[in-house]
Order: structure tokens, then C-alpha cells, then sequence
């Protein structure tokens, strides 16, 4: 199993391209692979037959067995592995019988476990070897006090305990039934069944096992990765998407077809071209200046979220961006993404408006520095030169790294890009 990804760890065959004991020539497709990011061809490099192969297979694991040319494939020897078996820890020693039995503990009665006494009304009675059921309790349900045991020390040897071989504890007063309650007046309040009633304990639910995929396993190690070892800022800003409507309608009239988040992407790479110093990312010596701008877009895939990349957006148009976002979008959705295709960006954009979400935050994808989460668009009435006039507005929330972007920066920031974002004619400008 080859590491088609930097942080491929296992891979999963998918499917097979070759029949076992099939001639396949150099450059023929032998499997499609799973890694942690997408589904992979395995090319072959060399003249060989291929035999078959596993799911859930370690890097390094044998899954193709390759032979020359004429040699028969059923013949040849397969490798195997040697498990390797954990050392046996030497036997321990049997700890040494006890000298005797231990003797019993007393058995605590009823009545003693219904007695509630206070720390200083207890320290008085085991002090003066007095028995706590003669005290007469005056706390709050039934709480024998301080007083109630200085009140029995007062009594004299009445409340000492009789000196016998074993003393029998006193009887528990049985409490009588309450009584039934009384039947309401044929003219009182006609009577209601309990809200509830106490329920049955049931029979254990039935579950079903769902084996999480290498895309899986990756963005939960990911994440909490980045939760616990970045830590997070967030700023949020509401953006006028007015200009931007009326300039999609102007050129939907031209059949051009552009959408609010392709305005978006363009505005967040202007914006970090403008100010380069939110175009960086942490690394093992501290920040790194990065001289490239590729915006991640996130999208959703029966797999787990991919971060296509849009490369160089600063310095494409919002058709070139559109048409690219479109490509990728849907080869991520396939699970036909190649490396160069998710890996390297520098900034993530992840938008949940076209699912009613009007604001949220996001966790930053490392190393980057910043994500921007993008909300739905919401029309407001707003006060403007004394007239009230509708806007339609876009809540976005940055999630910055804080050993990276401080919070004055992260408002510039945010500044600028409502700045480009609300000027898409500006933004559009290479």
C-alpha cells in the first residue's frame, strides 16, 4: 500500500481495475484506492500480473503481488508477514495468604442508616460513648442537633447504652399508612390524569455499526487537533450584498452565471493580497509569510467535508473562479480530487447559507491561520440619510488563529474584505 497523501496512514480498496492472474502493462490502472482524502487510481510501473488484495490495509501492507513475464502467478511463493506477538509478561507472584480470616464486619441495621445527625451533635456522642437512638431529633427531617445531644448528656446515665455482651438495636417504628385521600365534592374541580406515569424499564435498543471512512478518521483527527492546539478568535461582520445582487442580474442578463460565494472567494483574495500579513501560516519555527494565495473552499460529500483549492484567486476573474469552483466541487462530491487538488491552501472559506444557517462559526483547517464562515442572506430594515431602506444583509465570522492574527488585525481584516465584498466592481478588478 503505497502513501498517496502526506497524511495517509491505511487506504481501502475500492475496487479492483484487474482480474487476478491478469497481464497488465506498465501505465494500466490496477485499483481505485481510498485515502484520506479521496479515491485514488493505483497505476501500475512495470510488466506484472496482480493478485488480490484487502480492505483497511496499513501503508507498506502487501496488496498486489507482481511476477515477470511467462512465469506462472499460481505457482509463485506469497510472502507472509509475521505477526508481531507482545513480549509475555513474566507470571506474578500470588500475593501471601493472610495470617487469619479478617472478622466480619458488623452489620449495620435499618435503623442506624435512618439516623441523621449532625457533625458537631455526632463528635458529642461518640465522645461521651452515648447512644444516638435515645436523643430525640428536633432538625429538620429528623436531624438530631447539637442540642438534642446535649439535651441526652444532661439526662445523665439514662442515655448511656447498657453495658451487655451484644446490644440489640431498638425497633423500627413502622409508619402507619396515610391515609386514602378524601373523595373530591361531586361540585369541586373535575379531576385530571397524571401528566406522566412512571415508565418501565425497557429492553436494551438495538444499534447498527457504521464503519467510519479514511476521510473520517482524518477530519475527526484534525479537528481535534485544531481545537486543542490553536487557539481560536472569532470577529464577526454584516455585509450589504445589494451591489452584488444587481451586478448578478446584470450579467444573468449576458448569460453569465456567477454566484455569491464565487463574489466572496474573490473579495477574501483580494483582501489578503492587500494585507499580506493574514496570509500566513504557524509552523515548527513560529509564523511563516506565505507568497501564494489559495483559497480552500469547503464542500460537502457523502464522505466528509473536502477543501477543494482555488489557486491564485486573487489574480483570476469571478468566471474563471466560478467555472473552477463548479469543476471542483463536483470532483470532490465523486471522490476524484488528486492531491494537488485539496492540499496547500491558505485560507478557507466555508458557507452554510444555502442551508438556512444565518451565522456560525467555523474551526480553522491547520496550518492555516484563518477560516471564514459564511451565513445565509437576510433582508433588514435599516435607517440610511434619515430613510428607512431594506438591505440585505450577510453575517461572516472569522475564526483566527491568535498566536497569528490578534484581534486588531482580524478587524481590519474583516473591514477590508466587507470593503471589496460590498464593491464587487472594485474586487473584480485583477
Amino acid at each position: 500500500m503505497p502513501a498517496l497523501s502526506p497524511t495517509m496512514e491505511e487506504g481501502n480498496i475500492v475496487k479492483w481495475l484487474k482480474k487476478e492472474g491478469e497481464e497488465v502493462a506498465a501505465g494500466d490502472a490496477l485499483c481505485e484506492i481510498e485515502t484520506d482524502k479521496a479515491v485514488v487510481v493505483l497505476e501500475n510501473n512495470e510488466l506484472s500480473q496482480v493478485q488480490e488484495g484487502s480492505r483497511g490495509v496499513r501503508l507498506g501492507t502487501l496488496i498486489a503481488l507482481m511476477v515477470g513475464e511467462g512465469e506462472d502467478w499460481k505457482q509463485v511463493e506469497i510472502p507472509t508477514l509475521e505477526p508481531v506477538t507482545p513480549a509475555v509478561a513474566p507470571p506474578t507472584a500470588a500475593p501471601p495468604a493472610a495470617a487469619g480470616p479478617a472478622p466480619p464486619l458488623a452489620p449495620v441495621t435499618a435503623a442506624l442508616k435512618q439516623l441523621r445527625l449532625s457533625p458537631a451533635a455526632r463528635h458529642i456522642l461518640d465522645t461521651h460513648g452515648l447512644d444516638p437512638h435515645l436523643a430525640k431529633a428536633t432538625g429538620p427531617r429528623g436531624l438530631i442537633t447539637k442540642e438534642d445531644a446535649l439535651n441526652l448528656l444532661n439526662r445523665g446515665d439514662k442515655g448511656r447504652p447498657a453495658p451487655s455482651a451484644a446490644a440489640v438495636p431498638p425497633p423500627v417504628p413502622v409508619a402507619a399508612a396515610p391515609p386514602p385521600p378524601p373523595s373530591a365534592p361531586a361540585t369541586g374541580r373535575p379531576t385530571y390524569p397524571p401528566v406522566s406515569v412512571p415508565g418501565k424499564p425497557g429492553l436494551p435498543g438495538t444499534f447498527t455499526d457504521i464503519t467510519a471512512s479514511n476521510v473520517r478518521r482524518v477530519i475527526a483527527q484534525r479537528l481535534t487537533q485544531s481545537k486543542s492546539t490553536i487557539p481560536h478568535a472569532y470577529a464577526s461582520v454584516d455585509c450589504d450584498l445589494g451591489a452584488i445582487i444587481e451586478l448578478r442580474k446584470q450579467l444573468a442578463a449576458e448569460n453569465i452565471k456567477v454566484s455569491v460565494n464565487d463574489f466572496i472567494i474573490k473579495a477574501a483574495a483580494v483582501s489578503l493580497r492587500e494585507m499580506p500579513e493574514v496570509n500566513v501560516m504557524w509552523s515548527a519555527d513560529g509564523p511563516q509569510p506565505l507568497d501564494f494565495i489559495h483559497i480552500s473552499v469547503a464542500v460537502a460529500t457523502p464522505r466528509g467535508l473536502m477543501t477543494p483549492i482555488i489557486k491564485d484567486a486573487a489574480n483570476k476573474g469571478l468566471q474563471e473562479i466560478a467555472a473552477t469552483a463548479k469543476a471542483l466541487a463536483q470532483k470532490a462530491r465523486d471522490g476524484k480530487l488528486l492531491p494537488e487538488e485539496y492540499q496547500g491552501g491558505s485560507f478557507s472559506i466555508s458557507n452554510l447559507g444555502m442551508f438556512g444557517i444565518s451565522e456560525f462559526s467555523a474551526v480553522i483547517n491547520p496550518p492555516q491561520a484563518c477560516i471564514l464562515a459564511v451565513g445565509g442572506t437576510r433582508a433588514e430594515l435599516r435607517l440610511t440619510d434619515g430613510l428607512l431602506q431594506t438591505q440585505q444583509l450577510m453575517t461572516v465570522t472569522l475564526s483566527s488563529d491568535g498566536r497569528l492574527v490578534d484581534d486588531e488585525l482580524a478587524s481590519r481584516f474583516l473591514e477590508k474584505f466587507r470593503s471589496n465584498l460590498e464593491q464587487p466592481q472594485r474586487a473584480s478588478l485583477p
